[in-house]
């Protein structure tokens, strides 16, 4: 038998037909987004925006009013949750036009 023929009987072989070429993809693959997964840290900011850099752009940040529990509660407090009614929004085929 010659090497050409060896060849031919072990391509023909479904292991090697299929297997080596998912290995093939799953190891490049793995390889690949290892690249890809860099790019992207190494590009992404690694800071927040400071609101000097936002007034830059014409963008101002509003000063966070304190929430604590207590505020929460008064709140919803007034709330009635005890007579509620279920109202169902129209559906596409029972629009009237």
């Amino acid at each position: 038998m010659s090497l050409s023929q060896k060849l031919n009987v072990i391509f023909k072989r479904k292991s090697v037909k299929y297997g080596v070429p998912f290995l093939v993809l799953m190891v490049g693959g793995s390889f690949g987004l290892e690249q890809f997964t860099r790019l992207r840290y190494e590009f992404s900011r690694k800071q927040p925006v400071s609101p000097e850099e936002m007034e830059k752009y014409g963008v101002t940040m509003k000063k966070p009013e304190e929430v604590t529990l207590d505020k929460e509660y008064e709140s919803i407090k007034s709330l009635n949750i005890d007579d509620w009614e279920n109202k169902r929004g129209p559906r596409p085929w029972e629009e009237t036009q």
